[in-house]
């Protein structure tokens, strides 16, 4: 039998609903919520043949660690988004876009990483298993429905993955606010992975010194720094305007 979770939210549980509808055992709706928005999540588990429970604020609460669920949880098998990094790019037909997250351990800033990855078009967006958040309820919330689309790619060794992604001329661009060569300078329409720092501490030391190169994002007021999402996304879609697009 397949692991599960809750997950929580109205993005996230209605698009569970409409990607992976079969991993959907159970929707869980506060019987004090009677707007249309319930009534069209209702209706679209129904479609799918999922059940409905009734459980209030308290039991909702108890599913969700306390967090802001908007009334509604659903119980669904863990994600197996079932790809290994060298599938996902044996597999492009384009040059490789990825989002390498050092060690971030706000779920929040992840679950935001996550959605902006999803609009940019990312292939895939790698992270270490230790000393970072995983895809747990609060990513699945933030993300609105791009932890279902975005392959998360957990490695044991970044260095050594980012050293991999070299020998498949895969240029390795990290991000330093003291970096001499600006985010805007061309060359981000090859086969690129874009390295972020956790909140506050940035690259570690070793992802550092095995990038092939450092950028800076242009700061212009007294502000010295960027949240991390914020930063991914000028990141990302800098890249995306350098493709064409």
């Amino acid at each position: 039998m397949a692991a599960t979770h809750f997950i929580h939210g109205f993005h996230a549980v209605t698009s569970r609903l409409r990607q992976r509808a079969e991993g959907v055992h159970e929707v869980f709706v506060d019987p004090d919520r009677r707007d249309m928005r319930v009534k069209d999540l209702v209706q679209l588990a129904e479609s799918h043949g999922v059940r409905i429970v009734q459980a209030n604020g308290k039991r909702l609460d108890g599913m969700t660690g306390g967090t802001k669920h908007q009334g509604v949880a659903a119980r669904v098998d863990d994600l197996r988004l079932g790809h290994s990094l060298d599938d996902i790019l044996d597999a492009l037909t384009e040059p490789p876009l990825l989002l390498v997250l050092d060690g971030i351990t706000d779920p929040h800033n992840l679950g935001a990483c996550l959605r902006t990855a999803d609009a940019a078009g990312v292939h895939a967006v790698v992270a270490p298993k230790d000393r970072a958040v995983g895809l747990n309820a609060t990513v699945t919330k933030v993300a609105s429905g791009a932890a279902e689309t975005v392959p998360y790619i957990t490695v044991t060794n970044l260095a050594r993955t980012l050293k991999e992604l070299k020998e498949r001329d895969i240029w390795i661009i990290g991000t330093d606010e003291d970096a001499g060569t600006s985010l805007y300078a061309p060359g981000l329409n090859r086969g690129l992975a874009l390295v972020l720092g956790a909140e506050g501490e940035g690259m570690r030391r070793l992802t550092r010194e095995t990038c092939d190169e450092l950028r800076s994002i242009p700061m212009l007021g007294s502000i010295e720094s960027l949240n991390v999402s914020v930063a991914t996304g000028v990141c990302l879609f800098e890249a995306r305007r350098q493709r064409g697009g």
